[in-house]
């Protein structure tokens, strides 16, 4: 049986803290504060942009009146922040695994559509994905599902399947009422425990198996 699969994308196929931390340390000289470590980049990532920035400001005290300036300036560097950016081990031949096999592939981010197009081209993932909803193609972004809900409708007809690492992506997957497989690895604030998911994995080889055993596992 194919599925139609959905992925989150930061903290899920790649690694994006060294670029986000190193966007925040720059905006952060300009402002005269110290800058943040990669632990404190990683919590402050999840729900988009300006999430992350306010996060940013309030870790350093710096006030509200500087948030759009802020934004705006994380924002004109964000595009460009790809160099540091790498695939988790395994993704790539997880990819292959699945579009061999037939399944439909798209993401779901929060993460702007300009930089999530732009990292995909910088390592060659694209070209995986049918689908591409960012954090800006809809008026509203995860945890609400409608942009999770669009992908799904863009990949056609069949069961479908989100793949995410964090609690923001566990609220999207139950709001739009599909399965949930959660990569520990990623960028959970919690413990696995503690999150709704219908299987968990830590290394992306196992992830072609997990999905081909889901409907046994299922009942289906």
């Amino acid at each position: 049986m194919t599925a139609r699969i959905v992925f989150d994308l930061d903290g899920t196929l790649i690694d994006s803290v060294p670029d986000l931390q190193g966007i925040a340390n720059a905006l952060l000289r300009e402002q005269g504060c110290a800058p943040i470590t990669l632990a404190e980049a990683r919590g402050f990532i999840g729900n988009g942009v300006k999430v992350f920035v306010q996060k940013m400001r309030r870790a350093r005290d710096i006030p509200d009146s500087e948030q759009e300036p802020l934004h705006a300036a994380f924002m004109e560097r964000y595009r460009g922040a790809v160099t540091l950016t790498r695939p988790y081990p395994g993704v790539v031949d997880a990819l292959d695994a699945l579009v061999a096999r037939g399944h439909a592939l798209g993401i779901c981010t929060n993460k702007p559509l300009g930089p999530t197009h732009a990292v995909l081209d910088h390592l060659g993932l694209a070209r995986y994905f049918d689908c591409i909803y960012g954090g800006d193609s809809l008026p509203v972004h995860k945890p609400d599902p409608a942009p999770l809900k669009a992908a799904f409708a863009a990949l056609g007809g069949g069961p479908g399947l989100y793949v995410g690492d964090s609690e923001v992506d566990a609220d999207t997957a139950v709001n739009a009422d599909v399965p949930f497989l959660l990569f520990t690895e990623g960028y959970r604030k919690g413990p696995v425990a503690a999150m709704p998911h219908r299987l968990a994995f830590a290394e992306w080889t196992a992830l072609p198996g997990l999905v081909a055993d889901l409907p046994e596992r299922s009942g289906a």
